[in-house]
C-alpha cells in the first residue's frame, strides 16, 4: 500500500511542481508580455529555485516529517498559480515564480528520501524506475487534459485543473504512514556508516563535481527548447491553438519518458548509471538541431520524442548516480541538492540566454546554440568520467 501511494503521489505531484511550466510562457505572450521578459521572469524564477534547493535538500535529510514538506510545497505553488492568472504583471508574476520554484525546489529531494526511506538502497534503482515513469505518466495526462480544456475553455482551466491535482496529491501523501519511512535510510546511513560524514566531503568528491558539471550543461542546453518550440511555432502563425499546441508538446515527450525511465532503472542495474547517463546526453544536441533547422510545425514529433529519450532517462540517472556515489554518506539527499542546484543555474540561464539570441539572430540560431552547448555536456562526460570512479 505504502508504495502503491508513492506511485500515485509521484504521478499527481509531477504536474504541480513545476507549477504552470511550459503554459506560462504562453499564457504571458497573450497578454502581450515580449520574448525576452517571459524569458527574464523565467531565469529569475530559476535562479531563486537554485538558490533554494541546496538548504531545502539539507532539511530534506535532517527532518523527520517528510510528508509536511510535501504539502507545504503544493499549497504555496497553488497560491503562487492564482497570482499569475488573477495579476498577470511584471512584479506580480515574477513574485508569484520565485514562491513556486522555492516549493517547487523542495519536492524532488523530500520525494527522493521518501523513496530511500521506504525501500532501501537494494530496492532503490527499481523504484527510482517506478518513480520516474509514473511521473511523466502524470505529466502526460495532466498535459492531454490541460489540451483538451484549453481547446474549449482557453487556458484558465489549466489553472483549475492545477488545483485538482494538488488536492490528489495531498490525499495520496497522507496514505503514507510516518513511521514507515525508515529516517537513517532516507539520508543514505546504513549499519557501517551511522554518523553523516561533514558537508566538505561533498564538495571534495571527484565523481560529483564532474556529475555537477554535465547536468548545469545539460539544462542550459535544455531548459529553453520546450517553451522556445512553443513561441517559435506560435510567432510563426503555424502553431494553430496556443494551448493544444504546447499541451501536445508535453504530451509527446512525457509518453516517451515512461518506457525510457522503466529502460533506464534497467539498464542501471545491469550495466550502470554511466552508460544511461551517455545515451540521455547523446540525445539532446540531435534534437537541438532538428528543431533548429526545421521549422515545419510536424518538427515536434521527432523533436519531443528525443525529449522524452534525454529526460527520460536523466530523471533517473541522475539521483541514482548521487545515490551511487554518496552510499554511506548520510548526505544523499543533501548532494542531490547540490546537483539540482546546478541543474538549476543551467536552467536559469537558459531562457534568458535563448530568448536574447532568438529575438536577435531568431529562433533556429537559439536552437543551434543549444545543440552546441548540449554536445559540450557529453563530450565532458565521455572523455572525464571513464576514469573516475564506477557509478
Amino acid at each position: 500500500m505504502n508504495l502503491i501511494s508513492l506511485n500515485i503521489l509521484n504521478f499527481f505531484i509531477a504536474d504541480v511542481r513545476d507549477g504552470l511550466g511550459p503554459f506560462l510562457a504562453v499564457f504571458l505572450q497573450q497578454h502581450q508580455w515580449e520574448v525576452d521578459q517571459i524569458g527574464l521572469v523565467m531565469t529569475i524564477s530559476s535562479l531563486t529555485g537554485m538558490v533554494a534547493t541546496t538548504p531545502i535538500s539539507t532539511l530534506a535529510d535532517i527532518i523527520r516529517s517528510k510528508r509536511t514538506i510535501i504539502v507545504i510545497s503544493a499549497m504555496i505553488i497553488i497560491f503562487a498559480c492564482s497570482l499569475n492568472y488573477f495579476y498577470p504583471v511584471f512584479y506580480t508574476t515574477i513574485s508569484a515564480q520565485i514562491l513556486t520554484a522555492i516549493a517547487g525546489a523542495a519536492i524532488p529531494p523530500t520525494v527522493n528520501a521518501i523513496t530511500l526511506g521506504l525501500v532501501g538502497q537494494k530496492q532503490f534503482d527499481y523504484q527510482l524506475g517506478q518513480n520516474e515513469s509514473y511521473n511523466h505518466g502524470g505529466n502526460a495526462f495532466s498535459a492531454m487534459v490541460s489540451g483538451i480544456f484549453s481547446f474549449y475553455f482557453g487556458l484558465k482551466a489549466v489553472f483549475i485543473l492545477m488545483v485538482i491535482w494538488t488536492f490528489f496529491s495531498l490525499i495520496s501523501i497522507l496514505f503514507i504512514p510516518a513511521k514507515q519511512i525508515n529516517y537513517q535510510q532516507a539520508r543514505g546511513l546504513n549499519k557501517n556508516n551511522e554518523i553523516p560524514q561533514p558537508l566538505v566531503f561533498l564538495f571534495n568528491n571527484k565523481t560529483l563535481f564532474i556529475l555537477i558539471l554535465t547536468v548545469t550543461l545539460f539544462h542550459l542546453a535544455n531548459a529553453a527548447m520546450l517553451p522556445l518550440l512553443s513561441q517559435a511555432m506560435i510567432a510563426r502563425g503555424t502553431a494553430g491553438n496556443a494551448g493544444a499546441y504546447t499541451a501536445l508538446t508535453i504530451i509527446i515527450a512525457q509518453l516517451t519518458m515512461i518506457p525510457m525511465a522503466l529502460l533506464a532503472a534497467r539498464l542501471a542495474q545491469t550495466k550502470g548509471y554511466k552508460l544511461v547517463f551517455i545515451f540521455a546526453l547523446m540525445a539532446l544536441p540531435i534534437r537541438g538541431l532538428l528543431a533548429g533547422l526545421i521549422q515545419h510545425p510536424y518538427v515536434v514529433l521527432p523533436v519531443q520524442v528525443l525529449d522524452g529519450v534525454g529526460a527520460g532517462l536523466m530523471g533517473v540517472a541522475v539521483p541514482g548516480l548521487v545515490v551511487r556515489i554518496l552510499n554511506g554518506s548520510g548526505r544523499i539527499n543533501t548532494g542531490l541538492g547540490i546537483v539540482m542546484t546546478a541543474q538549476g543555474i543551467g536552467a536559469a540561464l537558459s531562457p534568458y540566454i535563448a530568448g536574447i539570441i532568438a529575438k536577435h539572430y531568431q529562433y533556429h540560431m537559439a536552437f543551434l546554440f543549444l545543440s552546441f552547448i548540449a554536445a559540450i555536456a557529453l563530450l565532458i562526460w565521455i572523455t572525464i568520467m571513464p576514469s573516475l570512479n564506477k557509478a
